[in-house]
Formats: structure tokens, C-alpha cells, sequence
């Protein structure tokens, strides 16, 4: 870790994170480089080893910014009054509608980015990710009867978030491919899958 103060050190990783989701916004996750990342910064390649020592150390640190942005919005939602599952679907459907690249991040080989950092920096990301899940556990618990049934609708609404972004996002070459093979698609909005599931998981 290179000398300096605590708070230079951040803005230094947060110039490569952002250099790293400026070039996400226009490539694919297996082609970005550490010499990409490096051109989007005032840094050499050579130097972002002195804040992160892989590709995926940046991703995970971009995964961590956005449960950090998902999480403020989660806070505002917990201190409304909920009153019913349908306005909870709404408010959770639409937090998620400004978050496309958490969903797509998601859906992403997290495995690979966790495996591929250092404990203190999986040990950062667990901390946002954390409170993103103990939030909507909470925000679960104002509408379900139990803790219990809570619990039940959280471990699935996790898996559903993993695999959503597909289906809102596809490309154009996976669209001609599915219309080759007969494949019926209808593009779809996260709002609008994430408020049906919610309902769905919601109304007891």
C-alpha cells in the first residue's frame, strides 16, 4: 500500500474504480485490462497495483460503490410507512429500476471476483452487501407476520436479483437467436418483474 493519508488513498481507489465503470458502461467484463483502467486514470498500470492487485479487486470495489448507492435508497424506504405489500413491491421495484448495474454485476461470475481479492477487500464489500441485505429483512419483516416467513421471502428475493438482469437486458444478437429458434421474447422492465415477484412473495 503506497504512503499517504488515509483520505488520498481513497480518492486514488475511487479514480480507478470510476475509470473502471466508465469503461463497464461500453465493454464486457472480460475484456476491460488493468492497462484499460490505467488509460482512464492519471495512473501507470504499474502504480494501480500499489491500491488493487487484480482486475477483480476493481469490480468487487464497483460492486461494493453500488450496494453503497442501493443502500441509501433502502434507508429512505425503511423510514416510510409501509402499509401494505403492494407499496412495498413498488418502492423496492423501484429502487432496483435505478440500480442496472448491480443487477448486472450480479449476474456475473461473482465467485471469480470474491476468489480473485484479498480478505481485506472482500471483508469491504461484505460490509455494504450486508447492510443491503439486513435492510430489505427488515423492510420484509414490516409486512410479513413472523421473522420466520420474513426470512423465507429475503432467501428468495436474493436469488431472484441474481439472475433478473438477463432478461431485461438481452442483446441484439440474443434476441435473433432466440426469434431463430422459435423462442418467444417480450422485453420486460426490472420494475416490472421485480414488483410481480415481490407481490407474489409478499401477499399472506
Amino acid at each position: 500500500m503506497p504512503k499517504g493519508s488515509p483520505q488520498l488513498t481513497a480518492a486514488r481507489e475511487e479514480e480507478i474504480v470510476n475509470a473502471c465503470e466508465r469503461l463497464y458502461a461500453k465493454m464486457c467484463f472480460k475484456d476491460i485490462t488493468l492497462l484499460h483502467i490505467s488509460q482512464e486514470t492519471s495512473f501507470t498500470r504499474t502504480s494501480i497495483y500499489n491500491y488493487f492487485t487484480t482486475k477483480e479487486e476493481i469490480f468487487l470495489a464497483l460492486f461494493k460503490k453500488e450496494y453503497d448507492r442501493w443502500n441509501k435508497d433502502l434507508l429512505k424506504i425503511l423510514k416510510e410507512e409501509i402499509v401494505s405489500p403492494e407499496i412495498l413491491a413498488d418502492r423496492l421495484s423501484s429502487s432496483l429500476q435505478k440500480r442496472i448495474q448491480l443487477l448486472k454485476l450480479l449476474s456475473m461470475n461473482v465467485y471469480d471476483m470474491e476468489a480473485h481479492s484479498r480478505p481485506e477487500m472482500l471483508y469491504r464489500f461484505k460490509l455494504s452487501y450486508g447492510k443491503a441485505i439486513n435492510a430489505v429483512r427488515q423492510l420484509f419483516i414490516k409486512i410479513l407476520p413472523s421473522e420466520k416467513e420474513a426470512e423465507t421471502a429475503l432467501f428468495s428475493f436474493l436469488p431472484f436479483m441474481n439472475g433478473i438482469y438477463p432478461y431485461c437486458h438481452a442483446t441484439a444478437k440474443q434476441i435473433e437467436a432466440m426469434k431463430k429458434a422459435g423462442i418467444e421474447y417480450s422485453q420486460k422492465t426490472v420494475y416490472d418483474l421485480t414488483y410481480n415477484f415481490l407481490c407474489n412473495i409478499l401477499r399472506k
